[in-house]
């Protein structure tokens, strides 16, 4: 108790020592015009303002250097020390917009584009980031629910947008597709710690803008990765908590040599017991970057990528056992010769992903710019598992006999490989000025992926020999998209907004799968998606958007295993209203919709955790959804949301009690209608401040026939997160202490599970249809906290 007095001592004289802050204040001007609503901020602090009606600001601000950023659609950055008051004016007609911008501007939105989105950046990031995967840290948007395999928020993660899975979130880093091309799904556990090398993220939901990759059917997520830093700097990292989690990192730049090159880098491992029985995860990354930079040209060289082991736990658990043994792990089970229960040690995913990218962004002139991308991705790994009984002739293993019986089963090992190539390259050209934004560009891909599988040990092994395969298939698929895009001022108060995509695949597969079956595709598709949008600025505070979407999107491999061929389409309205004072902002939006042949998750799992999927013909989505940010003065401020949402099926056909059956109108799977989150803020000092994240999701079903037992229930969760940060202290140019406490009121919750059905013949003979779930339980209470040194 005494040690923790000091310390809160200690803490208190921290906060009083750091708490001496100087006025900063101005008017920011457009050649002599005041600008209203500029965004005023601190680089590197949650310190921030906005213009008034005459452009001017101020900002309280502690002593020492600091750099200002004036952000109005373009940014500049003023540098400043700060040793008593200080009086600024800025003209912001000779800003420029950022080249690394440039980088990814095919694939984003601007503020007042006709686009449902959210921008989440670095310094929001930092607050939170202690070694969880990214679906985790964007929790609190508008739509959003994330879930974990391991219960904790490492290792295995998802993400789900407006109802739609992560595999139909179009994901994008630095412009370049991150969706697997054959399963579209995203794992971040490939990339882990990738949070500490992100310096921006938006979110657009629905179809959005075009994108490379495969078309977004409920949300586009397109991440900017490290910005050039102009100083030198070394960073440490490190964090602890629940279930013997560990993150550690080490960052550094150069800085700007002679004002032209910078070379930086991260390294990093994450390490967590998982809450779930035996879900360890054991996680190793990188980040190499090197730039060249002028006023005209921007050349980066990025390479990144992780290597994951983790012990599976993606098979979930039965209603009874979640209430009994909600950490309970089935994965690697089997019977010894005593017929006592174990669990195989090495029941694991191990998977390595390195990414090439290479950026050349070059500015023409003040109206013209240019990017050109190419990216190479490795993939390469396998998950092992532990099979009891099993098929020697399935697995390529001739039958032995022992005296005078023929043994024909065995308990094996086998691992399941996957070995694949992604190269990429991407280009395109903008026009800018007062009236036009104008992009065009193109986009080719070729992508290949092995299939195979091994046994490396059978108790039985006849003539077999180590690693002998008994499958091996191969998928090869390429892309070529082009697209054009276009925003028109008209005035002051309307623009309109274009964009016209046209996406050319083909996809070939041959072999066999992993069930033994001939899997031989050899399919086209050809989609144009148009887009339209108009903005309506109707005063200085409120604005008006409406937009028009459409989305196709092709089958994916496992989809053509169950014989599904045909293209999904998408038609999306949206309508918008955003209002914005200096210490509020609100952003309201209404949604429609409208699918033909939707793939809709069954809520049954294949035999590696993967969700199956089924064509639900004709569905749509209807909703609302509300964000907000209010400042209620220096201390206190709040960023509730909440989406209000129906999701149906029409005229939903499935085989129930023996019979084909017309449902009529059912609920879309895992398509929650109620979702709200809110994030309270209190800042103290500058350096310090508390929040209290909320978060509600409501009762969802996990299948699309409206059985009571697919049904998974509401849950409400709290964090509490805490960042302190110290500046120019001692050797160190700061010192970031945060911590989180999730859960903090050890709600007992379920974010994901699954569903299936079985028919049973009863005393009368008849056929009675029952459902069956599994459930993937979250973690009570548990803590992370950490330090980062920057010097």
């Amino acid at each position: 108790m005494k040690t923790l007095f000091k310390l809160g001592l200690l803490l208190l004289f921290a906060v009083q020592a750091n708490a001496q802050t100087y006025l900063v204040n101005g008017k920011v001007t457009d050649k002599a015009i005041p600008l209203a609503d500029v965004s005023v901020h601190a680089k590197g602090s949650a310190k921030g303002t906005y213009t008034d009606q005459n452009g001017r600001y101020q900002l309280q601000l502690s002593p020492g250097k600091h750099t200002l950023v004036f952000a109005f659609g373009n940014k500049k950055e003023v540098r400043i020390e700060l040793s008593e008051n200080l009086n600024l004016n800025v003209d912001l007609s000779d800003a420029m917009e950022s080249l690394e911008e440039v980088m990814v501007r095919s694939v984003r939105v601007n503020a007042d584009s006709p686009i449902t989105h959210s921008n989440i950046g670095k310094e929001e990031i930092k607050e939170r980031n202690l070694g969880q995967d990214i679906p985790i840290l964007l929790n609190f948007l508008p739509s959003v629910v994330s879930t974990s395999d391991a219960g904790n928020g490492v290792g295995y993660t998802g993400i789900r947008v407006r109802g739609s899975d992560a595999s139909r979130v179009n994901v994008t880093l630095n412009g370049i597709p991150y969706n697997d091309q054959e399963s579209q799904g995203t794992f971040w556990v490939n990339l882990p710690d990738f949070a500490s090398s992100t310096e921006n993220i938006q979110l657009q939901r629905g179809v959005g803008t075009s994108t490379n990759g495969s078309g977004a059917f409920g949300a586009s997520l397109n991440i900017l990765t490290d910005g050039i830093s102009e100083e030198a700097y070394g960073e440490i990292g490190n964090s602890f908590g629940s279930f013997n989690t560990r993150r550690h990192n080490v960052k550094f730049s150069t800085g700007l040599l002679q004002d032209k090159i910078e070379i930086s880098g991260r390294l990093s491992n994450i390490q967590s017991d998982g809450y779930i029985d035996r879900a360890f995860s054991d996680l190793k990354s990188y980040f190499l970057q090197a730039a060249y930079k002028d006023e005209n040209t921007l050349v980066k060289a990025v390479v990144f990528g992780g290597h994951n082991i983790t012990y599976q736990s993606w098979f979930g658990i039965d209603a009874q056992t979640l209430r009994e043994n909600r950490t309970f792990n089935p994965a690697g089970q089997y019977t010894d010769e005593n017929g006592e229960a174990q669990f195989y040690d090495n029941e694991i995913d191990d998977y390595k992903q390195d990414h090439y990218q290479l950026h050349w962004n070059q500015k023409l002139d003040k109206n013209w710019s240019t990017n050109l991308g190419l990216n190479y991705t490795y993939g390469r790994g396998y998950f092992e598992q532990y099979r009891e009984d099993a098929s020697m002739g399935f697995h390529g293993i001739e039958p032995v006999e022992i005296g005078n019986e023929t043994i024909d089963e065995t308990d094996l090992i086998r691992r399941r490989w996957l070995d694949n190539d992604y190269y990429v390259v991407n280009g395109n050209i903008n026009y800018t000025d007062n009236a036009w934004d104008v992009t065009a560009g193109g986009f080719y891909s070729y992508y290949t992926n092995e299939h195979f599988g091994q046994v490396i040990w059978a108790k039985f092994a006849g003539n077999s020999e180590i690693r002998d395969e008994y499958y091996r298939g191969n998928g090869t698929k390429t892309e070529v998209t082009i697209f054009t895009k276009a925003t028109h001022r008209i005035n002051n108060q309307w623009s309109v907004y274009g964009d016209l995509q046209g996406r050319f695949i083909n996809y070939k597969t041959t072999g066999l799968t992993s069930d033994l079956e001939n899997l031989l595709v050899d399919r086209d598709f050809n989609f144009f998606n148009p887009k339209a949008g108009a903005t309506f600025q109707a005063d200085k505070n409120n604005q008006l958007y409406v937009s028009y979407g459409k989305a196709q999107r092709e089958p994916r491999r496992t989809d053509f295993e169950e014989g599904i061929t045909d293209a999904e389409k998408l038609d999306d309205y949206e309508l918008g209203w955003r209002f914005e004072t200096p210490k509020v902002k609100v952003n309201t939006n209404l949604y429609y919709m409208d699918y033909t042949d939707q793939m809709v998750l069954t809520g049954q799992l294949d035999d590696v955790g993967a969700p199956i999927r089924e064509t639900s013909g004709e569905s749509y989505r209807l909703g609302i959804e509300i964000d907000a940010e209010i400042k209620f003065n220096k201390l206190f401020s709040t960023r509730p949301n909440l989406a209000l949402s129906r999701n149906k099926n029409r005229n939903f056909s499935a085989e129930i009690n023996g019979e084909l059956v017309n449902l009529g109108t059912t609920n879309i799977s895992f398509s929650p209608e109620i979702i709200a989150g809110n994030m309270l803020m209190f800042h103290p000092t500058e350096q310090l401040q508390f929040g209290l994240l909320t978060k509600y999701v409501g009762e969802q079903y996990m299948g699309n026939i409206d059985f009571e037992s697919s049904k998974l229930d509401a849950f409400f969760t709290n964090d509490l997160n805490i960042v302190y940060e110290l500046k120019n202290i001692g050797f160190f140019k700061s010192i970031l202490i945060n911590g989180l406490v999730n859960n903090i009121f050890n709600e007992k919750f379920v974010s994901n599970g699954y569903f299936f059905t079985f028919d049973d013949v009863n005393e009368q003979g008849q056929t009675q249809t029952f459902g069956g779930a599994g459930y993937y339980p979250q973690a009570g209470i548990n803590f992370l906290v950490g330090a980062t040194f920057k010097f």
